[in-house]
């Protein structure tokens, strides 16, 4: 009888079959996993309500790391002037308005678009754009796909930004500035939202062909009255149904308010000094101080 010396192969031990499977598979989800660090340009997303539309900005933030922002061709700006700009890193900067909204006095339908930019010395182009997905290659989109298109003056800042920013500034009940900023240089483009229509539609349905409004519905219809210059009478009115269902002390204090501006300042003061009690009974001293200061103007008034 002969035996053999040779050693028998892997393949026919089913431990080592085991062991060196185990291995491959071990090495092969090592290899597929990946290391998260942060990324030189951060993503950022800023939501803003302007008027009754909410506006979302979605961006990533280059630094200058000691570099300059913008610059001439063959120079060492980080973006050159002239040429077309995703207005950001990575991908495209993108903005999306959940109503119509008015940019730089052009209509622009509900939607998200590439918020894209040819800076300049002196003046920049925005351009919002259906493509969205262009990323670095900024021609990729085609013009037809413009849905808005003007040119702004770039401003001088006195400090820095390191890090590129867009926010939205200068807000009022129906209106903002797209700010966008880097290095020393900063722009500006204004938006506007449609709010007139939407309040006035609420105003008829729940106020004035509703037969019983809510307390709530009539102070807010009267305070939009008086905010914006509208009839002070029917302000007034409503003003006085929703204080006589619930008063409120900052309710009775813009009744004091609608009438010093429709000149009736002995009305004025007496409303004032209802909110005054209310406000002091609340531990509102916020509320009593400003019907003191409304009741002080109104005797200096009168």
């Amino acid at each position: 009888m002969s035996f053999s010396t040779s050693r028998p192969s892997t393949a026919r031990i089913p431990g080592a079959t085991l062991v060196l499977t185990g291995l491959l598979l071990g090495g092969g989800t090592a290899a597929q996993a990946q290391i998260s660090t942060p990324q030189p340009s951060p993503k950022s997303t800023l939501m803003q309500r302007v008027g009754l539309t909410d506006v979302t900005v979605t961006y990533y933030r280059p630094s200058l790391r000691s570099r300059l922002g913008f610059g001439e061709a063959g120079g060492k700006g980080v973006v050159t002037y002239g040429q077309r700009w995703r207005t950001g890193a990575n991908s495209s900067t993108t903005i999306k308005f959940a109503d119509d909204m008015m940019v730089e006095g052009q209509k622009v339908a509900a939607g998200e678009y590439g918020l894209y930019t040819i800076p300049g010395k002196n003046e920049w182009t925005v351009v919002l754009n259906k493509n969205t997905k262009a990323g670095a290659n900024v021609d990729a989109f085609k013009d037809d796909e413009n849905v808005a298109s003007f040119k702004v003056k770039p401003m001088m800042l006195k400090d820095k930004v390191e890090t590129f920013t867009i926010d939205l500034t200068d807000l009022t009940p129906a209106t903002a500035n797209v700010a966008m900023m880097w290095d020393q240089t900063a722009v500006k483009f204004k938006l506007m939202a449609e709010v007139e229509p939407k309040v006035m539609a609420q105003i008829d349905e729940k106020v004035l062909k509703n037969a019983s409004p809510s307390s709530g519905d009539l102070a807010a219809a009267a305070v939009y009255y008086l905010d914006n210059n509208k009839d002070l009478k029917q302000a007034l009115t409503w003003m006085q149904q929703a204080n006589a269902k619930d008063p409120k002390f900052w309710n009775v204090l813009t009744e004091a308010k609608i009438r010093m501006k429709m000149k009736d300042y002995k009305g004025a003061v007496a409303a004032a000094e209802q909110s005054k009690k209310l406000a002091m009974d609340a531990k509102n001293m916020d509320y009593v101080k400003m019907n003191d200061e409304l009741i002080a103007e109104a005797k200096k008034a009168k």
